[in-house]
């Protein structure tokens, strides 16, 4: 009869304190409670349409969570590039305090009432860095590098911006009053996505290298590191979560695809009801959320992605 070990090739792990992110099927011996147990996967989730934008438009800059999210810049059919700004409250937008500095493609950090929006291109590349206060935005100290088309994640007081056209490999993080050069990717590239909390923990995830990559790499505050590739090699999607739970959904020539990270591996996720590149997305908690915002052409239209968590079981030994 076949054991765990035949099946999996590996033995049951023991630990003295359950996993953070198990994947789905895993098992292990928990020492101290001497307990065994196993997480299993609750539905995958699905995608519904949102609230619409006041303001049509794609390629805009975008953060917080899916229930309070700023959606900012952009730019819409024959209006050029735009400095609306738009409040999601989980239902519907409402137009607040525009960007001081209109632009598309720009790195956004934060939350809905304490932000950063920073970088994009501006007619050209950007250095322009400012802040959100729930209101109105007030400019701070500039990017050491105009870029477009890179990444930012993190908070209004720890962020990080990566990446860019064309195939850039720097990357600036950010500490409450200036940018400050740090480790490059390993990987060059624009039109990238990435997640994290703040400018010490990020996944930064596809773009054009080019051509379009599958890489992923991870963000520990010094340097980065190569870790498992995306299942579809994509560029211009969107990403949301933390670097330990994530998602990357949309892409290129209206991509639907959508991918789960669990800290290890991406696995695929439902698609999307509509292929949405040139977008961007809200940065939710972690891999259950996710708000998808904008298209290929200018648009009022967004999704929203909603997954239960998994759960541990323990197994009668009885």
């Amino acid at each position: 009869m076949a054991n765990y070990r035949n099946i999996h090739g590996i033995n049951i792990e023991t630990v003295t304190s359950n996993p953070d992110n198990p994947a789905n099927g895993q098992v292990w011996y928990n020492s101290t409670d001497q307990k065994l147990r196993g997480h299993v996967l609750n539905p995958a989730g699905a995608w519904a349409t949102g609230g619409a934008l006041n303001t049509g438009r794609f390629n805009v800059g975008g953060l917080g969570i899916q229930t309070a999210a700023i959606v900012f810049g952009g730019e819409g059919a024959g209006a050029g590039l735009s400095a609306a700004n738009e409040l999601y409250n989980g239902t519907a937008f409402t137009e607040v305090g525009d960007v001081n500095t209109a632009r598309r493609f720009s790195g956004g950090a934060g939350t809905s009432t304490a932000g950063l929006a920073y970088g994009g291109e501006a007619g050209t590349a950007s250095v322009a860095n400012e802040s959100w206060d729930g209101s109105s935005w007030t400019e701070l100290g500039d990017l050491n590098a105009a870029r477009a088309y890179g990444r930012g994640n993190g908070s209004q007081t720890s962020a990080l911006y990566f990446g860019g056209e064309p195939n850039v490999v720097s990357n600036e993080s950010w500490d409450g009053s200036s940018w400050t050069e740090v480790a490059n990717l390993n990987t060059g590239r624009g039109f990238l996505a990435g997640a994290g909390a703040n400018n010490t923990a990020v996944l930064a995830f596809g773009g054009s290298a080019p051509p379009q990559t599958a890489a992923t790499e991870s963000w520990n505050g010094s340097s980065w590191t190569e870790v498992a590739d995306l299942n579809t090699a994509t560029k211009s999607h969107m990403g949301s979560g933390t670097y330990t739970s994530a998602l990357a959904y949309g892409g290129s020539a209206d991509s639907d695809m959508t991918e789960s990270w669990n800290g290890t591996a991406w696995t695929a996720a439902p698609n999307m009801s509509t292929g949405r590149g040139g977008a961007n997305g809200a940065a939710g908690a972690d891999n259950t959320s996710g708000l998808a915002v904008g298209v290929n052409v200018p648009t009022k239209s967004t999704e929203e992605f909603d997954s239960p968590a998994g759960s541990t079981r323990e197994f009668d030994l009885s």
